[in-house]
């Protein structure tokens, strides 16, 4: 029965953005991760995600990182293992969902700056065999996502192989055959989120360097900003000690979906496994602009309206790889995520300086789990006005 209700909600649930906890297990509360004599945590952050974890629709656990300056808490409730009740931790791995839209961002804009990549650089100049009329799409447009190219994980083909080989995933080329070969608008004239954009500029980075997209993120990235762990699997395992992702449908108990599906069915659009400290420092980086040039920096920061997915806090518009999220305590950018087992958040204040990264083991979507995502929604304003306050 557990093996069929896994197939199921694959069948059901898959959107690869990158798609009750008993109180004697439930651990509650913050740690100052940073100097001695850190500032009281927010107790309105820490009463909220005990209300989150308790809610039947809620996940079994939840973390945020805020970050102001040098000094760093972790907020959290439940529990990363339901099995253990061992709770969040800095250093365990999870998946980042469509968070990895970012770094796929970072990665090229990084060699938008070295000159080795354009902005202007078309699908037909570097990747030629694609659909011909993806030709004139631009590496803007994808990073933008608007390109007009379809989402190739909304595919009813998409989601057919999944279910029938979830552990082996196929060349990360292939996955741009899974999206219909015609445009559903011309490039540049409207917004819409689509996982096979950052796909796509994923393989012009490869076909740019001559070099695996995988390495050029080490490079470009994953060395520079210091995120020693952070990757990009293939396959499906997590490294230890993970962060186990679940899937929720009360009345029954809380499914354990960690490894339900290997990375590489997502790639460069959600496959990403990074640890919170992580996720944090790269926000970090990636916000203030780590690494690129001037006039690359202002295209990254120029921003029409377009939601992430999910949806982040308050105003959400989108730049190249990156959103702004205007609240009533402030702007702040950066990026969401969801997929199976784990919903994802982070964003930075402009310089960096301030940051929050909020990471739950469960998928909460709008459409699944509207109430609960209303909540969740509330907890990401609340992280934001923490990393924020003054």
């Amino acid at each position: 029965m557990r093996r069929h209700r896994t197939r199921w909600w694959w069948a059901s649930m898959v959107t690869l953005v990158l798609g009750c906890v008993s109180t004697a297990g439930l651990g509650v509360g913050s740690t100052a991760a940073a100097s001695p004599g850190a500032a009281p945590t927010s107790s309105a952050l820490d009463r909220a995600l005990t209300a989150f974890v308790r809610n039947p629709d809620g996940p079994p656990g939840i973390a945020v990182v805020v970050q102001r300056g040098g000094h760093l808490e972790l907020h959290r409730a439940g529990a990363a293992n339901v099995d253990t009740g061992a709770p969040f931790r800095l250093g365990d791995s999870m998946r980042l969902a469509s968070v990895a839209k970012a770094f796929s961002g970072a990665t090229a804009l990084a060699l938008v700056s070295d000159g080795e990549l354009s902005l202007g650089s078309t699908v037909g100049d570097l990747l030629p065999k694609l659909p011909r009329a993806w030709s004139p799409v631009t590496l803007r447009q994808l990073l933008q996502h608007t390109s007009g190219i379809p989402d190739f994980s909304q595919s009813t083909k998409f989601r057919q192989a999944v279910v029938a080989s979830p552990l082996k995933p196929p060349p990360p080329r292939v996955l741009t055959t899974y999206a219909a070969p015609k445009l559903d608008f011309a490039p540049g004239t409207k917004y819409r989120y689509s996982n096979t954009d950052n796909v796509i500029a994923a393989l012009m980075v490869q076909r740019a360097t001559g070099k695996s997209y995988a390495a050029e993120l080490q490079h470009l990235v994953l060395g520079p900003f210091g995120l020693s762990h952070t990757s990009l699997p293939r396959g499906v395992r997590l490294p230890a000690p993970f962060i186990h992702g679940y899937a929720v449908a009360p009345p029954a108990a809380p499914e354990d979906v960690t490894h339900v599906f290997a990375a590489g069915w997502a790639w460069a659009s959600g496959g990403v496994v990074s640890t919170p400290r992580d996720a944090n420092a790269f926000v970090r980086a990636y916000v203030r602009g780590q690494g690129l040039d001037r006039k690359t920096r202002a295209a990254q920061l120029t921003f029409i309206p377009g939601s992430s997915e999910p949806t982040g806090p308050g105003t959400n518009s989108a730049g190249l790889a990156l959103f702004r999220y205007q609240t009533r305590c402030g702007t702040v950018y950066g990026h969401t995520g969801n997929t199976a087992g784990y919903t994802q958040f982070v964003a930075a204040s402009r310089n960096g300086r301030s940051s929050t990264v909020v990471s739950i083991n469960a998928q909460i979507t709008p459409h699944g789990s509207p109430q609960a995502f209303t909540e969740l929604r509330r907890i990401y304003a609340l992280a934001v006005c923490a990393a924020l306050q003054r």
